[in-house]
């Protein structure tokens, strides 16, 4: 399997957690969205997680009271983009397997 591409999953997983916790707080006053920020993995290869931040941007003010600064329609495609990248990386890591098969099959 390509070290690059399961570096890619793990740090798409954690895209995806970051996303699905920024809806889940859709209703939570003064929540603040996070982000990551993606970067290439050691000596170019893959890609990693390099930070996790938290936006500054101030909710909606109701009642007094700040609500959750969370665009749902932003945070639904974030999920999407991810969600398109994860199953790219998936079929990678599966024709990589499966051409490995093919290799061991033809020495065998």
């Amino acid at each position: 399997m390509s070290d690059s591409n399961l570096s890619a999953l793990s740090a798409l997983g954690t895209a995806q957690e970051v996303s699905a916790n920024n809806i889940a707080n859709v209703s939570t006053d003064g929540f603040k969205v996070s982000s990551v920020v993606l970067e290439s993995g050691p000596e170019g290869q893959g890609v990693q997680v390099a930070a996790i931040q938290q936006s500054t941007n101030a909710g909606p003010m109701i009642d007094g009271v700040e609500g959750s600064n969370t665009d749902i329609g932003t945070e639904m495609v974030d999920m999407m983009r991810t969600g398109h990248a994860f199953s790219a990386n998936v079929a990678a890591v599966r024709a990589t397997e499966e051409m490995t098969g093919h290799l061991l099959n033809m020495i065998a």
